[in-house]
């Protein structure tokens, strides 16, 4: 094949799935919206997803608080501007640094659990047995996933942003001696209500595309265990490129509305 041929398959390809994954959100969706409502199912999810990934959450944003403390420190200390640590990483955190890290661990855990748990599902025909008693797999399945992830993932963005501040307020403050009325201070004049709402809007988008692309991937899962291990693997590194993508997106539409 030569290598307009091989271009044009692959572009090809990418398009169908895209279009695939289009449908499957959507049908996915539309299920989730009708009854019977699986409210067990959904706690299920949520504690999955939630409650189980408060360990790696909590030491991700204790240490990135306590790094950026350090970080910040070496450029402000440059220009005596030491009170600026708690406002800057404060903001930091809220705007970018807690909701990309918050889905990056998540999906690390819960989107390729997510494909590897429905992949194994495809290949042993339990899908197909599913379909067979008249139950939609779409939302038995998918929709209480995409809807705890959507709920659970801006809480613990949440969790993050506190614990990223304690850490950085032990580094600035009991470390760095930064006075911590100062500290305090440059947060509640720097960080508003609007920073917040747009770290758990963006948190709200990532959880939905972790969930969605995990689901994909083990919901059209072909070959196997080998199949398995592929749609995993390609779960996990699609959710990762899309929410740093989506981030960028976010940014630029949250930004001004921030600013205003």
């Amino acid at each position: 094949m030569n290598p307009v041929s091989a271009l044009g398959h692959s572009i090809i390809a990418w398009v169908e799935a895209f279009g695939g994954y289009l449908q499957f959100v959507g049908r996915a969706g539309v299920s989730g919206l009708l009854p019977p409502y699986r409210t067990r199912l959904l706690l299920k999810h949520m504690h999955f997803v939630g409650v189980q990934s408060l360990t790696i959450v909590i030491i991700t944003g204790l240490f990135t608080g306590m790094v950026f403390a350090i970080q910040a420190e070496i450029g402000f200390s440059q220009f005596g501007a030491n009170g600026l640590i708690g406002g800057i990483v404060a903001l930091s955190l809220t705007r970018e640094l807690s909701p990309v890290l918050t889905a990056l661990m998540v999906n690390g855990r819960v989107g390729s659990s997510m494909a590897a748990e429905l992949g194994t599902m495809r290949v042993t025909e339990q899908i197909d047995a599913l379909e067979s008693m008249a139950i939609d797999p779409l939302q038995y399945l998918v929709a209480p996933r995409l809807l705890a992830a959507v709920i659970m993932v801006p809480a613990l963005n949440m969790i993050f942003n506190l614990i990223g501040l304690a850490g950085c307020w032990y580094v600035a403050v009991k470390q760095l001696r930064v006075p911590e009325g100062g500290f305090w201070d440059r947060i509640w004049w720097y960080v508003d209500a609007d920073d917040i709402v747009g770290g758990c809007i963006k948190a709200a988008v990532f959880g939905f595309i972790l969930a969605s692309v995990g689901c994909y991937q083990g919901f059209t899962t072909r070959g196997g265990a080998e199949g398995v291990g592929r749609a995993t693997t390609t779960a996990v590194v699609v959710a990762g490129v899309l929410i740093l993508t989506g981030d960028y997106f976010l940014t630029r539409i949250l930004a001004p509305l921030s600013v205003g």
